[in-house]
């Protein structure tokens, strides 16, 4: 890598981030986050205990910040902080531990902020965006982008330009393809991560690949909010909170309020149910519960503040079925040999919605561009939700004369923005 590098490309996911930066011989390469990781999980943990420094409070990112909080130490862990971008949230301050607070812009900047010192403090960025931040709400999409932008500024970045997350993958599928002697494709990108599902239909070839200018080959771009976190809410619900009382009737005959299950089920929501008022109200709600083990579980998870761990398990449980197979999410954390079956047939009815709109979406992005599934070459497939098999085979069930091609699950968007931003600021 450069001593001092002219400028980088950023992939700022949900779930995952990933920085690419010139090299010595006048490519891009993705530079190491971690010991041996290109890839850093885009997490913060704020430690209750330490003294401010001049970047702030004390923090651990990436898979530290994660171990921090499973080993136990006292503070907050923040993931999928872009969910927040486009959202009131922005502007909010939240509780971090020991009496601190943290403005979620501030929490959004210290991360890009990370990022950039690791890439050695360039001045000029190309960050990656979903084709919506915000489905159907063109104002707040256009905010969280400003937002985005900002965050980067406050840390350093001098220039900031943005590129779409799938049409930098289609990027990386060209170079793929040109090496392997390809010629002219169609390519549909589907790239699916933690936050959002983003399509776009791309002409790439060999011959296009020098043009520093490519709008005319992109056919189409669309995309929807669902994606891997809401499959881990779904399966959290399915197959992990009835056991401590959602959708469960009362000796009253209704059933249990579902807002606290909801926000258990959602990262940046978890917080919120440690309230002191919340944890008393569904203290005293044991009269409402059929099951009273169900209560004792749902006041162990608030009164112990499991619900992060909560929504590991899920996630671990997602990615254990992705392949096929039953499995089962252990427990025993909150009751003593609580062990929960979970059948991929379950699965699958939870996610079955999901799934079928993002299908859809694929196919209202071959809409859009005016063609049919059968003048789809190839389907190339970037982020971490396409190692969910059932998702990929009904994708590639619609294309069936396409070439399936699966990217690098977690580098394959930071490749393709490293390509652009060298075509943009190269050139400048």
């Amino acid at each position: 890598m450069l001593h001092r590098p002219p400028f980088c490309a950023i992939d700022f996911g949900t779930s995952n981030s990933a920085v690419a930066v010139p090299d010595a011989a006048g490519g891009m390469q993705l530079i190491e986050l971690e010991p041996g990781q290109r890839t850093m999980p885009t997490a913060v943990f704020y430690f209750t205990e330490g003294e401010h420094d001049a970047d702030g409070p004390p923090r651990a990112f990436g898979r530290a910040a994660v171990a921090a909080y499973v080993e136990g130490h006292d503070g907050r862990l923040m993931r999928s902080m872009k969910s927040i971008l486009g959202s009131a949230l922005i502007d909010q301050t939240t509780d971090v531990g020991g009496g601190r607070g943290a403005k979620y812009s501030d929490i959004v900047s210290g991360y890009l902020k990370r990022l950039r010192r690791l890439a050695s403090e360039p001045e000029r960025v190309v960050l990656g965006r979903p084709v919506f931040f915000v489905d159907g709400e063109p104002e707040r999409d256009a905010a969280a982008e400003a937002q985005l932008a900002a965050c980067a500024r406050a840390v350093g970045f001098r220039e900031v330009q943005f590129q779409f997350e799938p049409i930098a993958a289609a990027f990386d599928f060209e170079q793929q393809a040109i090496r392997q002697g390809r010629g002219e494709q169609i390519v549909l990108v589907a790239d699916i991560g933690g936050g959002t599902s983003d399509f776009s239909i791309v002409r790439v070839g060999p011959e296009r690949a020098p043009r520093l200018a490519r709008r005319d080959d992109i056919l189409a771009s669309h995309g929807v909010h669902i994606a891997g976190t809401d499959f881990d809410r779904h399966i959290e619900l399915a197959g992990v909170l009835q056991a401590f009382g959602y959708r469960a009737t009362g000796p009253s005959g209704r059933e249990l309020p579902s807002g606290l299950f909801f926000d258990l089920a959602t990262w940046h929501l978890i917080n919120t149910c440690y309230a002191p008022l919340r944890v008393a109200e569904w203290r005293g709600m044991k009269s409402w519960f059929s099951d009273v083990r169900q209560h004792a579980r749902l006041m162990t998870v608030l009164e112990e503040r499991l619900g992060h761990e909560l929504a590991a398990r899920a996630e671990g449980a997602k990615i254990a079925i992705s392949g096929g197979a039953d499995t089962t999410i252990d427990l025993s954390h909150v009751e003593r040999d609580l062990v929960l079956p979970l059948s991929e047939k379950t699965a699958v009815d939870a996610l079955r919605a999901d799934l079928d709109r993002i299908i859809a979406t694929a196919h209202e992005t071959v809409a859009l561009a005016g063609l049919q599934p059968a003048q789809i070459d190839a389907l190339y497939f970037t982020g971490g939700s396409t190692g969910l098999r059932l998702l990929v085979e009904g994708m590639a069930a619609g294309f069936p004369q396409a070439q399936r091609v699966t990217g690098d699950r977690f580098a394959s968007v930071a490749t393709g923005l490293g390509l652009h931003a060298q075509r943009q600021f190269a050139a400048a």
